[in-house]
């Protein structure tokens, strides 16, 4: 079973890293849909090529999440599929509250136009079952998203380990068929981690920026291993990034979709 990678690049790199052949699913920055021409008009390509998009709502790179009417603004502006709801890192009942008004207001504005999908968080497990029987029990809720694991944690721990969170939802048998399941971010394992949550059928997409990132650095990802991230820069301060890597990233790139079982290349690489 495939997941789909939808790869994390700084706007002026769309063409050279994000363009997917065939387009099947892109997460898009909210922030960047709503301030930058070439970024919007690019995924709105992307989406008339038949692509998913899915809208971020910007926590992860602005510390905050953009209000609901710029998130309905930023969907429609690409014609997305589906909206990730605000969310608060490690903290599932403020998420849960975060999550149910922004899609009131989401509901109130667009109607059914987009899928909503909520961040599963929370700061331990019994915090992480309830949060998710609240996220399931939502009929509001059509996707939810798991966190990447990002430091080291026990290997059964569901609020910190995601393949330790996959295994449970699986074998307890409490995947809805109704819901999406996303990942977000590659953790510290990075594209490691596809390769055993191939095995969950029902893993829809994952979305990096590390393959691009590491590659900008001169770093090579290894379809085997190990996987070592050292510090690296934000997305944004990547700019320029020297032409010498782009052939680098895009192995990278690939390394990450062999690993997740996806077929999918980059459009700029076969044109």
């Amino acid at each position: 079973m495939a997941i789909e990678f939808s790869a994390i690049a700084p706007p002026a790199y769309l063409e050279a890293f994000v363009g997917q052949d065939p387009a099947r699913v892109h997460h898009v920055a909210a922030q960047h849909v709503l301030s930058n021409e070439t970024y919007r008009d690019f995924f709105r390509r992307e989406t008339e090529r038949g692509a998913e998009i899915i809208v971020d709502n910007g926590v992860f790179d602005l510390g905050h999440a953009l209000p609901a009417a710029d998130l309905v603004k930023a969907g429609h502006a690409v014609k997305a599929r589906e909206i990730i709801l605000p969310d608060v890192m490690r903290d599932g009942p403020a998420t849960l509250k975060a999550s149910e008004r922004a899609a009131r207001e989401i509901r109130d504005l667009a109607g059914a136009d987009f899928r909503l999908c909520a961040v599963l968080h929370a700061a331990d497990d019994e915090e992480w079952k309830r949060t998710y029987d609240a996220l399931v029990s939502n009929s509001e809720i059509g996707a939810i998203a798991l966190p990447a694991s990002r430091r080291p944690a026990p290997e059964d721990q569901l609020c910190r380990t995601r393949w330790a969170a996959t295994r449970y939802l699986e074998e307890r048998g409490l995947v809805e068929d109704r819901i999406v399941y996303r990942l977000l971010g590659l953790g510290r394992t990075g594209h490691l981690e596809l390769v055993g949550q191939r095995e969950h059928e029902w893993i829809a997409s994952v979305d990096g920026a590390a393959p691009v990132i590491l590659g900008a650095m001169g770093i090579a990802l290894l379809p085997d291993g190990p996987y070592e991230k050292p510090s690296t820069p934000r997305i944004e301060h990547l700019d320029p990034i020297p032409e010498d890597r782009f052939d680098l990233i895009r192995r990278n790139i690939a390394v990450v979709r062999h690993a997740a079982g996806s077929d999918v290349q980059i459009a700029q690489a076969r044109s």
